[in-house]
């Protein structure tokens, strides 16, 4: 199944190269999103979606926020197919479009606060961090993993969905808000 629907960069690029106009060349940007490595996969990406997503939607509206997250999510997949174009590794989860939320937010709420877990030794507390600072500081770890991944072949990590999707969030937000 994760072969099938999951999303394949050396096989997208192919596909892309040869039917650019078939629509099932473009199916497993949007299948993969709906596939999990696990529980704690689909679990982490529900937290972020539960603390962001719900006003990213309510300035969007939910048909509005449907199609935002699955265009991030396109987006995101596309950035990774790009990053990745050789690779055969097949890539399954909503990262690009989770990512897409939280450029949204960075954007939209950048004063709004996190209460977030932060270990401190063999402790971990709870502190109210700026959603800019949460943000700005996932954004920075993505990105760096990102570019140590590009000298490790077979990463198995969509760190370039993440960013893509992220970007794109920031970027098109405006375009789908209310107005």
């Amino acid at each position: 199944m994760v072969r099938k629907f999951g999303l394949i960069p050396a096989r997208e690029v192919a596909h892309l190269l040869t039917a650019p106009l078939d629509p099932y060349t473009y199916l497993p940007f949007f299948t993969s999103m709906f596939l999990h490595g696990g529980w704690i996969h689909i679990l982490g990406n529900m937290l972020y979606l539960w603390v962001f997503g719900d006003n990213v939607e309510d300035i969007m509206g939910r048909l509005r926020f449907i199609v935002f997250y699955l265009t991030t999510g396109l987006i995101g997949g596309l950035a990774h197919v790009w990053i990745n174009a050789d690779s055969s590794i097949p890539t399954i989860g909503a990262s690009g479009a989770i990512a897409g939320v939280l450029g949204a937010y960075f954007v939209c709420f950048p004063r709004a606060r996190v209460l977030t877990l932060v270990p401190i030794f063999f402790f971990i507390t709870l502190v109210e961090l700026p959603a800019v600072l949460f943000l700005f500081l996932w954004f920075g770890l993505q990105f760096l993993s990102g570019v140590a991944a590009l000298k490790v072949p077979g990463e198995a990590v969509a760190w370039w969905a993440h960013i893509g999707g992220f970007i794109s969030g920031a970027l098109l937000v405006h375009l789908f808000r209310h107005r």
